[in-house]
């Protein structure tokens, strides 16, 4: 018989009973190329919606681990499948952690790794304010893209969104090339 699952598992915890879970793994399909926990499926969090119907039958066979890079997209992924009436389980620290201590993981044949979504959001906002800022020398209002982005920066900070990642998961190298192995697939998968 398995023990109830928690809302929050640490890695050493969620190692102890992978065999146990459904991994579903939140980050863009080229974070999940660049390594993810072992057999993790990869749904994405701006498709999630379409993948409630899947997600539920696979709930109704066992608990569910969701999986980011941090455990910040796989809350909010939680907290989505929870209003659906879906029981699921956070990986504290997301892949990050779970290789910090250790753990290996999982990288597809043929898959093209990308920097993690975190990093990317660095790279564009640091990018933004510096080039706002640099023209604001010559054309006075361009200052307004540095405090733009700035705001933009604490308004994610407060509400645990971003924005900026949400687009920048929809350029192409964040999308998973299309292929038999895409997210119909994987929810013919959990649905079998």
């Amino acid at each position: 018989m398995t023990s109830p699952v928690p809302a929050s598992l640490s890695p050493a915890q969620a190692a102890a009973r992978l065999p146990e879970f459904t991994v579903i793994d939140v980050r863009a399909p080229g974070e999940y190329a660049a390594g993810h926990v072992p057999g993790a499926l990869n749904i994405p969090l701006d498709r999630l919606s379409d993948a409630v119907p899947a997600l539920k039958s696979a709930s109704a066979r066992g608990a569910l681990l969701i999986v980011c890079a941090s455990g910040v997209r796989s809350t909010r992924a939680c907290d989505i499948l929870s209003a659906a009436d879906i029981e699921a389980a956070t990986l504290t620290g997301g892949t990050s952690a779970w290789e910090s201590e250790g753990h290996g993981l999982e990288h597809p044949e043929g898959g093209r790794a990308t920097w993690p979504m975190e990093r990317q959001v660095r790279l564009a906002a640091g990018s933004l304010v510096v080039a706002g800022l640099l023209a604001g020398v010559r054309y006075p209002a361009a200052r307004w893209l540095a405090a733009g982005v700035g705001s933009g920066l604490v308004f994610s900070a407060v509400t645990d969104t971003c924005g900026m990642a949400a687009a920048l998961s929809k350029l192409p190298h964040n999308r998973a090339p299309r292929s038999a192995a895409g997210l119909d697939a994987t929810l013919d998968a959990l649905q079998a």
